[in-house]
């Protein structure tokens, strides 16, 4: 693992950081322009005192004019995941889709007892741990061989292999980030862990104003489990992966909710006569809903849209988590790492299982794999250093809530024929189940070029705008 700060490091570009972080500081309260106030704030030692004091008072909102970029080497996809859960974190990885991984080389932890102690047999763990991720990743490169497209051959590829980011955050979020892996619950894996301290030490020479700060926040960090509540009442079931995507809740009325919030706001009027608006309008033009709904689909800012919700439980591999959680404005629950999943529940791309040499290959390889978690179980290694034995085939449930505005975003994204054909799948069968609660919000669901004749792949392009297109104009 290797972490450098991308700029923003030199004295001059350092004392300029600090001095937006001042200005902003002392705007709210000291007299002048906001050019006069950063006239003020020319001695950087004197701006870090008082940056120092005013997020002491717990005022850290202008520490998110601090904006760093991080460049990633040679991270876990357990790293990956858990930056990318965190919303107001930018990132950009090398694509498992278009790149062949097979040598990018993998983490090689070290083996703890249930004591969090080193374990005895640590070394002889370790020589089987990378004897093993060799066959996995032989195993990998051996059905890319054999004609299957990287991007169902990742399928197979072990969650420790090593990625490569470019990690865009503000100094707020970098606060929040390094408490949580240093030692919040996430800090047992210890290459969150040791990410974490990399981050914190690059933070202490980069962002002199914000260690005092940190100090603070991980000495109130606890440590306690937080499902030891629910876990003391009622033991872990079985997992089930539901077969497809399920609609749990929603708001009553969707389509009517939308409608009437854009009347609402437009005439500045309460419910009551919205209602009566909406009436007198479908009076008078019968496709009235039909048209508004159109226009408010259509429109720079879908406001409107934001004002129905809908929880889903979905069933998704991890190879393909990353399409659905870097869509960073509906509100995911992924299940913890640990305690380790079934690693029976996973997924078998078709093109795989269509071929039997292939299937064979990513079946036997599967099985090792179970046998090799059984072996490391039965040895009382803890599950915190065996997560990285995950395989991207391997199915988990997550649950969301996402507005109206997401799910058209996603499905724009997401319902296109380039998309990977596992978040496809999900994303249609969402469009599918909004539009039978939301027929009229449904029209907008799904690729650009069939809600609205346009297609943005240029030369990549499936194809279908043509046909679409051409049956328009006939």
């Amino acid at each position: 693992m290797k972490i450098e700060l991308l700029g923003g490091y030199t004295k001059e570009e350092l004392d300029l950081r600090i001095k937006k972080i001042a200005a902003a500081g002392k705007l709210s309260r000291y007299p002048g322009n906001v050019f006069e106030v950063l006239e003020t704030c020319n001695d950087t030692e004197k701006n870090i005192r008082l940056i120092k004091r005013i997020i002491g008072m717990g005022h850290k909102s202008i520490i998110e004019h601090d904006y760093l970029v991080f460049a990633l080497c040679d991270v876990t996809p357990i790293v990956e995941q858990t930056i990318i859960g965190n919303r107001l974190t930018s990132f950009t990885i090398k694509s498992r889709r278009e790149v062949d991984f097979r040598n990018v080389g993998f983490y090689i932890p070290n083996f703890r007892d249930k004591n969090m102690m080193i374990h005895k047999e640590n070394e002889t763990l370790k020589e089987k741990y990378i004897k093993h991720m060799k066959y996995m990743f032989n195993t990998y490169g051996n059905i890319v061989d054999l004609g299957i497209n990287v991007e169902d051959a990742r399928f197979i590829l072990p969650y420790s292999y090593h990625s490569n980011i470019i990690m865009g955050l503000d100094v707020r979020e970098l606060e929040k980030l390094i408490v949580s892996l240093v030692s919040g619950t996430l800090s047992d894996i210890t290459d969150l862990k040791d990410f974490g301290n990399e981050l914190l030490s690059i933070t202490k020479q980069y962002v002199p104003y914000l260690e005092e700060s940190i100090d603070k926040e991980l000495q109130k960090t606890t440590m306690k489990k937080p499902f030891e509540y629910l876990e003391s009442l009622y033991s872990r079931p079985k997992i089930n992966i539901i077969d497809k995507p399920k609609m749990i809740s929603y708001t009553s009325n969707p389509d009517d909710v939308i409608l009437k919030s854009s009347i609402m706001y437009h005439y500045q009027c309460d419910t009551n006569t919205a209602n009566e608006i909406l009436k007198q309008c479908i009076e008078k033009d019968k496709f009235f809903k039909e048209n508004l709904m159109d226009i408010i689909l259509h429109k720079e800012e879908r406001r409107e849209l934001e004002q129905v919700e809908f929880t889903f439980q979905i069933p998704i591999s991890l190879s393909i988590l990353t399409h659905l959680t870097r869509h960073r404005t509906h509100s995911l629950l992924i299940p913890e790492f640990t305690p380790l999943w079934n690693f029976n529940n996973y997924v078998t791309p078709s093109t795989i299982s269509t071929n039997v040499e292939c299937l064979n290959l990513y079946k036997n390889a599967i099985q090792e794999n179970i046998k090799m978690v059984d072996y490391f179980k039965s040895e009382g290694v803890i599950d915190e250093d065996l997560v990285h034995f995950y395989l991207g085939c391997q199915m988990l449930n997550v649950v969301t809530t996402l507005n109206a505005r997401t799910a058209q975003w996603i499905c724009r994204m997401r319902c296109c024929n380039k998309a990977q054909w596992q978040i496809r799948n999900i994303a249609k069968e969402i469009a599918k189940q909004i539009n039978e609660v939301a027929p009229l919000l449904g029209k907008g669901l799904g690729p650009t070029c069939i809600t609205d004749l346009v297609c943005n792949e240029g030369k990549e392009s499936c194809g279908l705008i043509n046909t679409l297109t051409s049956i328009k104009n006939k």
